[in-house]
């Protein structure tokens, strides 16, 4: 037992920014009493439960795969409605428009800025060439914006995030293999943004119609170098990577998607009424919906985010600050306030 404590003081002793400085491990067994270090969780969950988070969702898809309908099930609550009025609107092209649509969501005292951001008009025309591309500056637009913000000297306490977390890419289910319009999509999105295929309306396909259309699609993607949420590289560990090799081996998911509810054995379920029975949205042996919902909100929520921060937006940061254009004066900063220090530091320098 000594010996692999010391092992472990050993592991945790090197690998630091400072080589002269040690770590210790220390195990609760070898504390003299109660500290309350556990604490820390309940103080992050009440500064959580008072301020909320936010939570942006783009979905992409031809129209008629039931994209809204799937976030409200997805949500349990209309959050994704044609009659709302949206709080952004741009017509960048003849053919896409992107409606934004934010909502309120409270459960046992949780708030969540929920942000659905639809793409009406993708992959709807017969010339469907360069579609993705106000998609692409809607993304890119978000991470400017969040920037900007941040590089202010006087910075807001808190950013307002409207960074795009995920991107659920709705498949056709035609039963074939990937369009080259989802090809093209997928290959230029995953690179800014965490894709999470779906194939939409799933039950017009028989069980073994929709595994071959998987296991095709999967091969597609492979075949691409499309990368899809969640990537084999951010598996932090290895309880995370056997996770994530679930997840893997269920993508694209089978979706139904309905907000109309059914009595099936004496209960109420979310389904869709076939002239075969009820579709159950949430029975796992019908579809993979609950899959779905795990990823996106139960397991994989703040990781999304993570992966937005920390992978999307710092590879465009990078970029951008590195671009010779970069209009410093609009941020009230220069360059050499960014070269030599924070902008905390540098105020006292100006």
């Amino acid at each position: 037992m000594e010996e692999e404590r010391e092992k472990e003081r050993g592991i945790m002793g090197h690998d630091r920014e400072d080589p002269g400085q040690q770590m210790s491990f220390i195990r609760g067994t070898d504390l003299f009493g109660y500290v309350g270090i556990e604490a820390v969780l309940d103080q992050m969950r009440r500064k959580t439960m008072k301020s909320g988070f936010e939570f942006n969702i783009m979905v992409v898809g031809q129209s008629g795969l039931g994209k809204s309908t799937l976030v409200n099930t997805l949500f349990k609550s209309k959050v994704s409605r044609k009659s709302c009025t949206p709080n952004y609107e741009e017509k960048i092209c003849k053919t896409v428009k992107l409606h934004s649509v934010s909502h309120m969501i409270e459960e046992k005292g949780v708030k969540m800025k929920l942000t659905v951001i639809d793409t009406p008009g993708f992959g709807d025309q017969i010339n469907n060439e360069n579609c993705w591309e106000p998609i692409v500056k809607y993304i890119n637009e978000q991470y400017e914006k969040y920037l900007r913000e941040e590089l202010h000297v006087n910075r807001k306490r808190r950013i307002p995030d409207s960074r795009v977390h995920c991107c659920i890419y709705f498949l056709p289910a035609t039963g074939h293999r990937l369009r080259p319009i989802d090809v093209e999509f997928m290959k230029r999105l995953g690179k800014i943004v965490s894709i999470v295929p779906v194939i939409a309306k799933a039950d017009t396909l028989t069980i073994e119609e929709r595994q071959e259309f998987k296991e095709r699609i999967r091969q597609d993607l492979a075949s691409n170098g499309i990368c899809i949420y969640p990537q084999k590289e951010y598996d932090e560990d290895q309880e995370e990577h056997a996770l994530n090799e679930k997840i893997r081996e269920s993508i694209p998911f089978a979706v139904v998607g309905t907000d109309k509810e059914h009595q099936v054995n004496g209960n109420k379920v979310l389904g869709r009424k076939t002239k075969w029975g009820i579709i159950e949205v949430e029975n796992v042996a019908h579809c993979e919906f609950s899959h779905l919902r795990d990823l996106l909100v139960r397991s994989h929520l703040q990781d999304l985010k993570e992966v937005t921060h920390n992978i999307h937006y710092e590879t465009y940061r990078v970029r951008r600050l590195n671009e010779s254009n970069v209009d410093f004066s609009v941020l009230g900063l220069t360059p050499w306030l960014l070269e030599n220090g924070t902008a905390d530091q540098s105020e006292s320098q100006l």
